[in-house]
């Protein structure tokens, strides 16, 4: 059964744990990368201020505001780009941040994008060697990996049409594993970071560091 848009549109602390165990998959001219996601973080809008909709709707952050089941990418420390599903009911704005994933389909182009050759791989090529596991580990790597950036933005993922798409999978039906969300100035405490207990794939915890002046 596909993903319904009434499943993404309760509130936010419900929808991201949900998502766990789920499968993104995007299908470009290289061909197609799909990863189960297994790490989530949630941003609740004018009631977080660790969420990007805090003070109100601008042009980066309009897919927040719309429907849920939209892609929302942006793009961050001026090399990175990540991306978050639009969630709750339409006019909103909250978003959950996908921060990490299992490739689970396209393993070769997925090593392609990050730059890396197979763990026990032997080649002559100038290439890093990087464990299936950290492929998608961490939302920067993970954009990579499925080849996202700033064009996806606004993509249906619940649409047939759609190259960008989000798919039942096998939904992680555990407890799963809480703490608080990576690197934030503001609500750093708030234990809104979701992921499924033992696996490899979810990302190191990183709290925010002020820069020194």
């Amino acid at each position: 059964m596909p993903v319904r848009r009434t499943s993404l549109a309760r509130p936010v602390l419900e929808v991201a744990p949900s998502l766990l165990g789920m499968v993104l998959r995007r299908t470009t001219d290289e061909g197609t990368v799909a990863v189960r996601i297994t790490e989530v973080e949630a941003y609740d809008g004018p009631n977080d201020p660790g969420s990007h909709a805090y003070r109100g709707q601008t042009a980066r952050n309009a897919v927040m505001f719309g429907p849920p089941g939209f892609l929302y990418v942006y793009f961050t420390y001026g090399m990175h780009f990540c991306m978050n599903i639009s969630a709750g009911p339409d006019g909103q704005p909250s978003a959950v941040l996908l921060r990490a994933g299992e490739v689970t389909e396209g393993l070769a182009l997925a090593r392609s994008r990050r730059g890396a050759t197979p763990p026990a791989a032997s080649t002559t090529v100038k290439t890093r060697r990087i464990a299936d596991r950290d492929l998608a580990r961490g939302p920067a790597r993970l954009c990579v990996a499925l080849g996202i950036t700033r064009d996806a933005n606004g993509a249906d993922l619940l649409s047939r049409d759609s190259a960008i798409q989000l798919l039942p999978g096998t939904p992680f039906t555990g407890s799963p594993a809480t703490g608080p969300r990576v690197g934030l100035r503001e609500a750093a405490d708030r234990p809104w970071r979701f992921w499924i207990p033992g696996e490899p794939s979810v990302s190191p915890y990183k709290p925010h560091v002020p820069k020194r002046r």
